[in-house]
């Protein structure tokens, strides 16, 4: 995988519990809470496929905290939430794993962690959680909007697309990731800061606005009032079903892998518990399920997809090692300093 400079979810925070299972064995013990953070979509197939199969296995009680990744990582470094297990962009999860939010984990009691793609192991590292699954960062347009194909990033810059593209604003997941893109345009092969930036800012004139939420890009896009932009293709479902005749690309320069994480935080009284969970979203059942529902791209390599149940999802080794990767422990020491020159050069 190529290696270079990753979501971001804006739901309204709330704590929602999950109905309680029966107890497994003799039926009397009280099923034990384990609260969840994450960011909310999906929620009927989680409930059914994911949470509701555990809590009858382990006589668990599943609280589910939402809210997008800034605001419950926040919850954690408050202490405003008693969290046991966290979803978290790989962006946020470092920022984590940097202010020692995070528990180390037993890779003993993760066993399948062994069956994932190899960059989902151990992401941020060995002591911390895998992700769970990789989605593909790359470009959606709608062709009867263009002049032709896009094809690369660079045909990002092209005229014909004047007032009619958005990018990722630089405090999303995706904005650094767009970033290096631009660096990468401007023919640098190694990331150069001001080539970026200079890029993107020659990029203005065909800029309507910038993005946070993938809802707003499909907002856009259905309402006709961009014709392309950079896109998650985890999401280019939704794209699609609002106008059918749009396209998702993988750039000619690649790609960029969307790594969403799943670990244990420091202060959990259910350790054990947590990363019993994690090894059962990470089972070959419940990736399986979660791709065929179209949900999330599976990182568990005995899961198996047709080509129509692959289609909108990242699938498969060769696709996954072809993505370029950002090092977010670099991003996360460059991002201050990235906001602060965004604001006063892009978003004027």
């Amino acid at each position: 995988m190529k290696k270079h400079l990753s979501c971001l979810f804006v739901i309204t925070s709330s704590l929602v519990a999950v109905s309680a299972c029966s107890a497994s064995g003799d039926g009397n013990e009280k099923p034990t809470d384990l609260v969840i953070s994450t960011w909310g979509f999906a929620e009927d197939f989680f409930k059914e496929e994911v949470y509701k199969p555990f809590q009858e296995e382990y006589n668990v009680n599943i609280v589910v905290d939402i809210g997008n990744n800034a605001e419950r990582l926040n919850k954690i470094r408050q202490g405003t939430a008693n969290v046991d297990v966290v979803y978290l962009s790989d962006y946020y999860a470092q920022q984590g794993i940097e202010e020692g939010l995070f528990a180390e984990i037993d890779r003993s009691n993760i066993e399948n962690i062994d069956n994932l793609y190899d960059i989902a192991k151990a992401p941020l590292g060995e002591e911390y959680g895998p992700a769970y699954t990789i989605g593909q960062f790359g470009i959606a347009y709608n062709p009867e909007q263009t002049k032709g194909p896009i094809e690369s990033w660079s045909d990002l810059w092209d005229d014909s697309l004047a007032g009619n593209l958005t990018i990722p604003s630089i405090t999303s997941t995706t904005g650094p990731m767009f970033l290096d893109a631009a660096s990468i345009v401007a023919g640098q092969e190694e990331f150069n800061a001001d080539a970026a930036f200079a890029a993107i800012a020659d990029l203005k004139g065909n800029i309507v606005k910038e993005y946070d939420k993938s809802s707003d890009f499909v907002n856009m896009f259905t309402q006709g009032e961009i014709a392309a932009g950079p896109f998650m293709e985890m999401y280019f479902h939704d794209l699609q079903a609002a106008v059918p005749e749009a396209e998702f690309v993988t750039p000619t320069e690649g790609g960029y892998a969307v790594m969403n994480t799943v670990n244990v935080v420091k202060d959990s009284d259910n350790k054990e518990l947590a990363e019993a969970f994690i090894n059962w979203h990470l089972s070959k059942e419940v990736q399986e399920a979660s791709a065929k529902a179209k949900v999330d791209s599976p990182v568990n390599i005995d899961v198996e997809l047709s080509e129509q149940e692959a289609e909108g999802v990242t699938y498969g080794e060769e696709t996954i090692e072809a993505l370029n990767l950002l090092d977010m422990e670099y991003v996360n020491s460059e991002s201050a300093e990235w906001i602060d020159r965004w604001n006063k050069e892009i978003a004027n």
